[in-house]
């Protein structure tokens, strides 16, 4: 008994010893977890601020600029793919932004959908020798688009009316052009002052000899642009 005794004390002796060790660890831990749950959320480093832009000349930014083009099929659904890969330039200054003007180039042989056999089709050489390809063929030219002129119609919005040159023809365009933000972006992660817009427009494929497969395939093609330049 008094051996049993003895046993259960040293026992007891030694929970409480490890517990007296390990209070302090304990405690920082859970300091650290309410340091953590304090710290302030990250925020985007962007802001549809227009005070924030900068002005001076910007470049396009290739990997976040795109032009999504949208069809209608047979009349039953929306078909829609990508332009990517855009580069150009943007000229701005907040205080007259009329003034401003933008110029970029789309590649077209980059065109993205989500069909590899519309994809080939869009990129087909024509049929016969001496033909025309259906689209834009096996090595089509880079579409552009230059700004001629820029009318505000609010505090973040303007019409940006331009040329658009496509397939080897050019005619003018209106994009319904809207701020979307604007700042600095961390060095982190390159650093350089950043604004982008996003901006929709219809055009007419027929206008730009593209009108294969009309009206099975709609004439109108609606495009919704996300376009971000930066300035370092």
């Amino acid at each position: 008994m008094r051996r049993t005794l003895a046993l259960t004390a040293a026992f007891g002796l030694a929970a409480v010893a490890a517990a007296l060790a390990t209070a302090p660890i304990l405690a920082q831990s859970g300091a650290s977890r309410t340091q953590s749950a304090q710290a302030p959320a990250m925020e985007a480093p962007g802001k549809r601020d227009a005070s924030l832009v900068r002005a001076g000349t910007y470049q396009a930014d290739p990997d976040h600029t795109l032009v999504e083009w949208q069809v209608g099929h047979l009349g039953f659904s929306p078909y829609f793919g990508l332009f990517g890969d855009i580069t150009g330039t943007l000229q701005i200054d907040p205080k007259a932004p009329e003034k401003a003007s933008v110029s970029v180039t789309i590649p077209v042989a980059k065109v993205t959908t989500a069909s590899a056999g519309l994809t080939a089709h869009l990129l087909a050489k024509p049929k016969e020798a001496g033909g025309k390809p259906d689209f834009f063929g096996p090595t089509p030219a880079d579409a552009t688009f230059v700004s001629t002129a820029v009318k505000r119609k609010g505090a973040d919005e303007a019409d940006v009316t331009g040329n658009l040159t496509l397939n080897g023809i050019t005619r003018p365009v209106t994009l319904a052009a809207r701020f979307y933000g604007a700042g600095s972006m961390p060095p982190q992660m390159g650093g350089g002052d950043n604004v982008g817009f996003e901006a929709t427009t219809k055009i007419k494929r027929s206008d730009f000899g593209l009108g294969f497969g009309v009206p099975m395939v709609s004439d109108e093609v609606q495009l919704k642009i996300a376009a971000a330049f930066t300035h370092k």
